[in-house]
């Protein structure tokens, strides 16, 4: 049975209050007395109760992460980043997804009446944009992710992602391919990371000397495999093969990847292909797969750390946090594993 605040202090020869007042770490205690009680803590094995505390202090310890998709492994990667960085700070991580649906992210985001469970919110919107945040009902702290809002009043933690697109087709123009393809562009404004992704690809075709050439920048409504494999059966029905692609996800390119090697023809030899996410299952395929990689936990710890800022009192002007990432070289490009 857990020791109850009581016997620890029979233990140490004080008061409930007393005891009460280290474990809640209130600095009206003496050095001496402060040691002795936390002695008879240790050795009771005392645990505090965090139902309790949290009703005490108003607040539930609970986290929101709410994100469009729970199955794309970059989500779930992040997901478990997140949770990481939040248990260190004490705090239980609740996860919800939208999927994109505007009516799903209001319900979980905009109504007061469900964000006031929660102490914080992490939140990576698609339908919502920077005016819909502004007008929320509720005032429980809200973090951002993504490329969705831009200028929308709230802390943000964003990738550069046409800087990381450049990076990733400057890599392909340096290795010395010609045709040069892009899988992922979107038109809609709701999906503006594909976008982002497409000025990038872009502007290395341009700073390198080349033309665009539209046939070889395939849109697709999603970043799944499927849709990446759909795409690449697109660009090897042209008269004329790329001899690389920059796929806008992983996911993306292993789809891709299925639909050449079906066909086949060789990676890298034949064709080269970059990712980007660098999720664990583009490191196991065969080729593995060269990608960008976000700081996952960068991402995490930032986005903890301000909210945590936010519950404690900050009203700085929000932040805008970029990401770091690197062009992490693998196989389905160089034909070698740089990473391992």
């Amino acid at each position: 049975m857990a020791a109850t605040l009581r016997e620890v202090a029979e233990r140490a020869g004080v008061s409930v209050r007393t005891v009460s007042n280290v474990v809640n770490d209130f600095p009206q205690v003496a050095t001496e007395t402060r040691a002795r009680v936390q002695r008879a803590l240790d050795e009771l094995g005392y645990q505090p109760n965090a139902v309790a505390r949290t009703l005490r202090n108003g607040r539930s310890g609970l986290i929101a992460l709410v994100l469009p998709e729970l199955d794309v492994p970059y989500f779930a990667e992040l997901t478990r980043a997140v949770i990481e960085q939040a248990a260190v700070a004490g705090y239980t991580v609740v996860v919800d997804q939208t999927d994109g649906d505007p009516v799903r992210e209001r319900e979980l985001v905009m109504r007061g009446s469900r964000a006031a469970m929660f102490d914080g919110l992490i939140f990576n919107p698609l339908a919502l944009g920077g005016a819909d945040l502004r007008n929320r009902a509720s005032s429980t702290p809200v973090v951002l992710l993504g490329e969705r809002v831009v200028q929308g009043g709230l802390d943000h933690i964003m990738i550069d992602n046409v800087g990381a697109a450049e990076l990733a087709t400057r890599h392909l123009i340096e290795l010395g391919r010609q045709r040069i393809a892009a899988i992922g562009d979107q038109f809609d404004e709701t999906r503006q990371t594909g976008q982002l992704r497409t000025q990038g690809y872009r502007a290395a075709l341009r700073a390198a000397g080349r033309q665009v050439i539209p046939e070889l920048v395939r849109p697709t409504e999603y970043f799944h495999r499927a849709d990446g494999a759909a795409a690449m059966a697109d660009l090897l029905a042209l008269p004329e093969l790329p001899d690389a692609v920059f796929c806008y996800n992983d996911l993306l390119a292993l789809g891709a990847l299925r639909t050449i090697l079906s066909r086949g023809l060789r990676v890298p030899d034949d064709i080269a292909l970059v990712g980007f996410d660098d999720i664990e299952d583009g490191r196991y395929s065969t080729p593995s797969l060269t990608t960008i990689s976000p700081d996952k936990t960068q991402i995490a710890k930032n986005a903890v750390q301000l909210l945590l800022n936010r519950l404690d009192g900050d009203s700085s002007a929000p932040a805008e946090l970029p990401a770091d990432y690197t062009l992490q070289i693998r196989e389905s490009t160089t034909g070698q594993d740089a990473s391992r």
